[in-house]
């Protein structure tokens, strides 16, 4: 898997290697092994997976701790813009923490 660093902290895009020929195409989706040596320290634990008509908007919310969990999010076929929004406390209440909204296209590759 190759590993894509996007300007948010702790987000990455993961691109799985695709191995195709004539019968179809392979790939793994996901090696703990290979993650946390390119990323960081997980256990994975749970894999859900939606389908989305045209036009819909879904939304991935913020957890804190002991709910917290990480995302992952597979393109099949089309796009989807992925927003990041980082989640800072406010240090004072006349000076707002900064907030610098962030976007990824991902788009499916090789005819999924």
């Amino acid at each position: 898997m190759d590993i894509i660093k996007t300007a948010i902290d702790g987000v990455v895009i993961i691109e799985p290697r695709l191995f195709k020929d004539e019968r179809g195409y392979f790939f793994e989706s996901f090696s703990q092994k290979e993650f946390e040596e390119k990323v960081c320290k997980t256990v994975f634990v749970q894999d859900n997976e939606s389908k989305s008509s045209y036009g819909v908007l879904r939304g991935l919310h913020f957890q804190k701790p002991p709910f917290a969990q990480s995302k992952l999010v597979r393109v099949v076929r089309g796009a989807v813009l992925k927003v990041g929004e980082p989640v800072r406390m406010c240090t004072s209440p006349t000076k707002p923490a900064p907030m610098t909204t962030r976007s990824n296209l991902l788009c499916a590759k090789g005819g999924f």
